[in-house]
């Protein structure tokens, strides 16, 4: 059985309440999502309260992965990125500075763009991943890669003006 087959069996499971299949998860990737959250956040602390929240969220969520809407490790990181970038309300007394403005800004307008779009970027930007890489990654040709980014980055600017 491939990885991403087993992954969605794993996820079809957890949707079952199977708490082993929630700690393969786990597993898998609590180390891609500390580092995600680390590098984001640049706090040790909170970094793991992510890791906490994502999987949490896996818990409680896992019966909505649809495997024909993407990949379990797309649909994962992208819950991981929720509390790292969609400000819960309240957020803009607890911060301050031009930098944290915006750190909001951005959220919002990230929060315009699809799921698609927003992943992709996210993936590419806060997390690293290359053209070459994502294409591996989500299972398409780096063509496709290199236009629907381009097409979510001018999407993205049009809404931060």
């Amino acid at each position: 059985m491939g990885e991403e087959a087993e992954e969605i069996r794993l996820l079809r499971r957890v949707a079952l309440g199977d708490e082993e299949a929630l700690l393969a998860l786990y597993r898998r990737y609590a180390p891609r999502v500390h580092g995600l959250a680390r590098r984001i956040l640049r706090d040790g602390h909170e970094a793991k309260d992510v890791v906490q929240e994502t999987f949490l969220r896996i818990w409680n969520q896992a019966e909505r992965f649809d495997p024909a809407l993407g990949r379990p490790a797309t649909w994962i990181l992208t819950i991981a990125h929720k509390p790292l970038f969609f400000e819960e309300e309240g957020a803009e007394e607890r911060v301050g500075g031009d930098d944290h403005l915006d750190r909001i800004r951005v959220a919002q307008a990230l929060k315009a763009l699809s799921p698609e779009e927003r992943t992709l970027l996210e993936l590419a930007y806060f997390q690293g991943y290359s053209h070459s890489e994502l294409a591996l990654l989500l299972g398409w040709p780096l063509g496709t890669v290199k236009s629907r980014i381009r097409r979510a980055l001018a999407k993205l600017e049009g809404k931060l003006r």
